[in-house]
């Protein structure tokens, strides 16, 4: 093995926007461009916020450029004192180098979302060009970048007159992104938003399309975010009127806590079914993953609704509230307002802030304690709402069934035979039909990547079952601690999936109608409980065969052993072997009764060996699966005996029915 070389000239520095170049990842979203014209946004969000900007405009242009424009005070176009080149070249092809560090009362930007003077750069740094336009000081200037460096040097282009503010067109590169364009839904949201909370100012989008056509939209929310929130809920039934509200800090020395003009807005409301409608933002920046303002929004609102309840004596005996119980029904528009944010990592979707928490809390709790006091039929209205929630949780958790620990971990079952690679991508786990069977695969498969859980008898239809009754059922608890993933909602995080332990589980049941039976019943489990395993294509079902072809040596051919899976295989076998001249009786057929008739040998030829067995793979998109969940629900539930008889009556020539 040739030894690789390393001394001084080993070590490179990366010089300009070549870091950003080098790992875009770190700086930005790459699935799409969308982050890098956000970031151009922000800036003019950031003026808007500084009470310099009235309006902001996006175009998407045909040839797959955006363009971004205020009427803020436009990027300064002088040279920088220490740096001796103009500032608006500074800003663009420099990481670190932005007007936003600072956080003095007086400076340019008390309140911003941005933070390390990276964000335009990293526009620049990931597109073929940008061109930019500054009407400041009553003159246009224009600048040009090609890959992140001066394409065209800063010149005055004519007279601004009045108008301020400054224009930026952006040309993505392709090879940066998984797809080229800008997602027009998500861009969308992101505008309409920063109208919300930008009462004062006027967000259009324009779309250019084929043959000169323009699409314009424009958004201006004179109701501020209240406004906002109840276009979200559009029409939903909600339980009270939507409770919004802003606090500030004051000058300082009226709370020394904060800073001034740090603080909160929000608009929140409860409604009759769990809904999905919850956003936050930092600085108009939006945070996606939440972070310490939430928590603050949930700390300050349950304190209070807390208080309520014990001012008017409403909690029954023995039940405890939870945070939760006030928040499961709740949906909420917050916006804070904090002097020098700290995210997890460069696309700020969460902040981790420590002082949010008391922040946003200490904000919200006064005005929600008033509001509450103030409308006492909405405050009991909640009320109600969150001891319902503790009851049926406090319920819920008497009724659950905890996984069997020991010494603080999952207990793998016994029966389990494990495999000896720790690398999940190469190892899977057959679910086996039987003990019989499970003898059977344990002495046929490949210790080191294949796994065997023998399954006993048929597995519980779980269709209806309560996900916290799961564990009851010895079957399904086994499954769960060994392939190590929990049973989950169709919309649970990726996270899920964090401790899986088999990269393929597979279905390995008997070829009749009985081994079709469990194979739907585990499909079924896996599908209302563990549809993360299906949308990832982690599941599949092996496919034994139910007949084995006995054939004779024949001339120099020496006798064969050929396995069909089916009537169907079977008949297109023997028809294969009349013409390949093997006289009419003298192959023997055997038809398998089950896995547990099969030697290890022919398991492993006929359903494990990569090389030669048939797997079924079972995956489907998450619209295909609500499709499907249709479908299951009209198989496999208990009230639906009448669909089923009148679908079995439609497709009686398409079922094999265990009758």
């Amino acid at each position: 093995m040739a030894q690789s070389r390393y001394d001084e000239a080993s070590i490179r520095v990366l010089k300009g926007l070549e870091p950003v170049r080098e790992r875009p990842g770190m700086y930005t979203r790459t699935s799409d461009p969308g982050h890098i014209v956000a970031e151009a946004i922000d800036n003019c969000v950031d003026e808007a916020l500084a009470g310099h900007a009235r309006r902001i405009e996006v175009t998407l242009h045909e040839d797959g450029s955006v363009s971004v424009a205020d009427d803020g005070r436009g990027i300064p176009v002088g040279p920088h004192p220490e740096e001796r080149i103009p500032v608006v070249e500074l800003v663009f092809t420099r990481l670190h180098a932005g007007g936003k560090f600072d956080k003095r009362s007086g400076e340019a930007y008390s309140f911003a979302g941005g933070l390390h003077g990276v964000g335009v750069s990293v526009t620049n740094a990931l597109s073929t060009r940008l061109d930019v336009e500054v009407r400041r000081e009553g003159s246009i200037w224009q600048i040009g970048f090609a890959g992140g460096e001066v394409a065209s040097r800063l010149r005055k282009a004519g007279d601004a007159g009045r108008e301020t503010g400054t224009r930026l067109r952006i040309w993505p590169d392709p090879k940066y992104f998984d797809q080229p364009g800008v997602p027009l839904p998500e861009l969308e949201r992101l505008l309409r938003s920063k109208a919300a909370f930008l009462p004062e100012v006027t967000v259009s989008l324009a779309v250019e399309r084929a043959g000169g056509r323009v699409d314009r939209r424009t958004w201006r929310y004179r109701g501020g975010i209240e406004e906002y929130l109840d276009e979200l809920l559009a029409g939903a039934s909600t339980l009270v009127p939507v409770f919004s509200g802003a606090k500030y800090a004051g000058r300082p020395g009226d709370n020394d806590s904060f800073a001034e003009g740090e603080g909160a807005a929000w608009a929140i409301t409860w409604v009759d079914e769990a809904s999905a409608v919850r956003e936050s933002y930092v600085n108009l920046i939006p945070t996606a993953g939440g972070g310490t303002h939430d928590s603050g929004l949930r700390e300050g609102v349950f304190n209070a609704v807390r208080n309520f309840i014990e001012l008017h004596n409403l909690l029954p005996k023995g039940v405890k509230l939870q945070p939760e119980d006030v928040f499961g029904r709740a949906c909420y528009i917050l916006s804070a307002r904090v002097l020098d944010p700290q995210f997890q990592g460069q696309t700020k979707e969460r902040l981790t802030s420590r002082d949010a928490v008391r922040l946003v809390s200490t904000m919200v709790r006064d005005p929600a304690d008033l509001w509450l006091n103030e409308h006492v039929e909405h405050g009991r209205a909640i009320a109600e709402l969150a001891i319902r929630q503790a009851q049926q949780r406090m319920r819920s958790a008497q009724n659950r069934i905890e996984k069997k620990k020991g010494s603080g971990v999952a207990v793998l079952p016994g029966k389990l035979s494990d495999c000896e690679s720790a690398d999940t991508a190469d190892n899977e786990i057959f679910l086996v039909e039987g003990d019989s069977a499970g003898g059977s695969a344990k002495q046929g498969r490949d210790k080191n990547t294949q796994a065997i859980l023998p399954l006993r008898g048929k597995v519980l239809n779980s269709w209806e079952q309560d996900r916290d009754r799961l564990y009851a059922n010895t079957e399904i608890h086994d499954i769960a601690v060994a392939i190590g993933v929990d049973p989950h909602d169709v919309d649970a995080p990726e996270s899920v999936l964090d401790n899986l332990r088999y990269g393929r589980v597979a279905i390995m049941a008997d070829a009749d109608v009985d081994g079709s039976h469990i194979q739907v019943l585990l499909l079924t489990l896996f599908l209302r409980h563990f549809p993360r395993l299906i949308e990832r294509g982690h599941v599949c079902i092996a496919k034994p065969p139910l007949y084995r072809v006995d054939v004779p040596a024949q001339g120099k051919r020496t006798a064969r052993k050929l396995y069909a899976i089916d009537d169907a295989e079977l008949a297109a076998i023997e028809d294969k072997l009349r013409k390949e001249g093997v006289r009419e009786g003298a192959w023997q057929v055997q038809r398998f009764k089950g896995l547990g008739e099969m030697s290890a040998e022919q398991l492993w030829e006929t359903a494990m060996n990569p090389a030669t067995r048939r797997l079924l793979p079972v995956a489907m998109t998450r619209a295909e699966m609500a499709a499907t969940l249709r479908t299951f629900t009209m198989l496999m539930g208990k009230g639906e005996a009448a669909s089923r008889r009148a679908w079995m009556e439609r497709h009686g020539n398409e079922v094999e029915a265990d009758v």
